[in-house]
């Protein structure tokens, strides 16, 4: 942890212990804090050939640091105002290039190596409740403890994370405490709307009932893919994204389906236009205009096998004709895997968990990436095409109190962006996460 950060921690662990609340009682306003440090390193290996957005071959070890300051308020019956500043820095392999399914989540809000400081989120939330029934709400980030009935209505406006509310899951969702690869992060084919840091301005709904949830979202779109500035086109660059919660109990244990749906629009580049323009060396970004679209779906479950077993699957698809423009070059992907707790070994707060990844693209984008053409995040001037095939097992251990984690991680990757002639590439990661 760094050093200089130490009295900012000290200082907001008080402010927090001055104003805890019992949690039955509806929290005013809270404080929490978190800092993520990812390092990971690759040995070298085998490649026929490197181009401009591949992984290197040769050894390398990179370190990324995300720091956050979370802070709510109530404002008025059912209001609420939400205002987290977020500094973060350091980089991933390769400047986090080189593998569709990147190793580290975190640098997903990674700008740039030297540290900056912006605004992560910052809006204000309406919440109409009916009903009898109530969920004793437990404070956290970004969460004002209390009771909260559930049957509600809630509207959101603002600068928000879209995985703030979308496609959560009980095992695979937070690089900070769960698996750290982008494709087990959220489904890996959702285009994620998003700028650089992985945020957005939007509108965003919430239809809560005691057995299923159906949420909606329009966002703003950037004007250039994995950029930062926003296009105020809005007619004509916009994100729609719908989800369906389902929540069930199976032999006693409880599960979630979760059924995803989304629709981008905005001035993209198409990969067969790209290709009949210049099919030696395709640039996609020279095709953009206005009016494309790139829209499609995700399944997403998990279910507890027992009280300390849990398991999950994710299915994405999109269409892949239009560039990709926020997350990360995947039309196609299919992810499983566990989770278990540490209680038969006497760490009942310590976890240990193992995913499998297989990520493809779509005919036109596979075709521009041989054809010498490069994303934003992948390209190695050639393309030998496999599906890029990734596992990835960690073990969590709560090393003080529930506040501060120690995760050592192991990643696999073979065919790293799609391509038979270079890897297999093995990952050794090490993350300390500090929350309160």
């Amino acid at each position: 942890m760094k050093k200089h950060l130490l009295p900012l921690i000290l200082l907001l662990a008080a402010i927090q212990s001055v104003f805890a609340q019992d949690t039955v009682k509806q929290e005013r306003y809270n404080f929490h804090f978190q800092e993520t440090i990812i390092t990971q390193y690759n040995p070298p290996f085998n490649a026929a050939y490197t181009g401009r957005n591949s992984l290197l071959p040769t050894a390398q070890n990179a370190t990324s640091l995300t720091t956050t300051f979370y802070g709510a308020a109530r404002l008025w019956k059912g209001a609420e105002a939400h205002f987290d500043p977020e500094l973060s820095g350091g980089a991933g392999l390769s400047s986090t290039l080189g593998v569709a399914g990147f190793p580290n989540g975190e640098t997903f809000r990674v700008g740039g190596v030297q540290n900056k400081i912006y605004i992560a989120r910052m809006y204000l939330k309406q919440n109409f409740e009916w009903g009898k029934d109530k969920d004793t709400i437990e404070g956290d980030a970004d969460v004002l403890g209390g009771l909260k009935s559930k049957r509600y209505l809630s509207v959101l406006a603002g600068k928000f994370g879209m995985a703030d509310f979308f496609d959560n899951n009980n095992f695979s969702h937070d690089p900070r405490n769960q698996f750290m690869n982008w494709a087990l992060m959220d489904n890996a084919a959702w285009d994620y709307p998003a700028n650089t840091r992985g945020y957005t301005i939007g509108l965003y709904t919430e239809l809560g009932q005691p057995t299923w949830t159906l949420r909606f979202a329009l966002t703003m779109v950037v004007t250039q893919a994995n950029e930062s500035t926003w296009d105020a086109k809005v007619a004509k660059a916009n994100t729609q994204t719908i989800e369906y919660e389902k929540r069930y109990a199976l032999n006693g244990k409880k599960g979630t389906l979760r059924l995803l749906g989304y629709l981008n629009n905005g001035k993209f580049g198409n990969y067969d236009l790209a290709i009949a323009q210049n099919p030696k060396a395709p640039n996609v970004d020279t095709t953009q205009a206005y009016g494309r679209h790139k829209y499609g779906f995700g399944i997403n479950v998990d279910q507890y096998l027992t009280k300390d077993f849990g398991v999950f699957a994710k299915a994405s698809w999109n269409d892949g004709h239009t560039q990709t423009w926020f997350f990360t070059e995947i039309d196609r992907s299919f992810t499983f895997g566990g989770e278990l707790k540490g209680s038969n070994w006497g760490r009942p707060d310590d976890e240990v968990a193992m995913a499998f990844i297989a990520n493809g693209l779509s005919g036109p984008h596979r075709q521009y990436l041989a054809d010498g053409g490069y994303g934003f995040i992948i390209g190695d001037g050639k393309l030998n095409y496999q599906s890029e095939m990734i596992a990835e097992i960690y073990y969590k251990i709560n090393a003080y109190q529930k506040k501060l984690f120690i995760s050592p991680d192991y990643q696999f990757i073979i065919n790293p962006a799609y391509n038979k002639d270079r890897g297999p590439v093995s990952v050794f990661g090490l993350r300390a996460h500090v929350e309160f």
